[in-house]
């Protein structure tokens, strides 16, 4: 077996940059999965809320306390990067904007647009 003297012997992960349309990717997909893991609380909640007047209440009452409202806010962020990234990769599918300018473009455009979502979401939950 050689040893290869340009290997790294440890990898650093602070050293590393990835692009910005990687660390978008990342992001969709880590929005995906918390929107999924959201289903059964959401549910809960629809439930709760329907069973009466009291159970109404119960749910208003629970989504008034600050760690659900925080909570709420990183899904609204989810739920927006989610669909602004969707609505990117869609346009990509259509091979619109599939050059390296327009993608890493395209890609700040999307974040963006999520953490704004997400800034007014939470500015509306406090």
């Amino acid at each position: 077996m050689r040893n290869n003297s340009k290997r790294p012997v440890f990898l650093d992960l602070t050293r590393i940059h990835l692009p910005v349309m990687a660390v978008m990717s990342i992001a969709h997909r880590i929005a995906g999965v918390l929107l999924f893991l959201a289903i059964p609380a959401a549910v809960y909640l629809l439930d709760l809320s329907l069973r009466g007047p009291q159970g109404y209440g119960e749910a208003v009452e629970l989504l008034r306390h600050g760690g659900v409202k925080l909570l709420l806010a990183f899904l609204i962020w989810a739920f927006a990067h989610h669909l602004f990234a969707g609505i990117r990769y869609l346009f990509i599918d259509l091979d619109v904007g599939v050059g390296l300018a327009t993608g890493r473009r395209t890609a700040m455009v999307a974040m963006g647009a999520g953490v704004v979502v997400f800034l007014l979401g939470a500015l509306l939950l406090l």
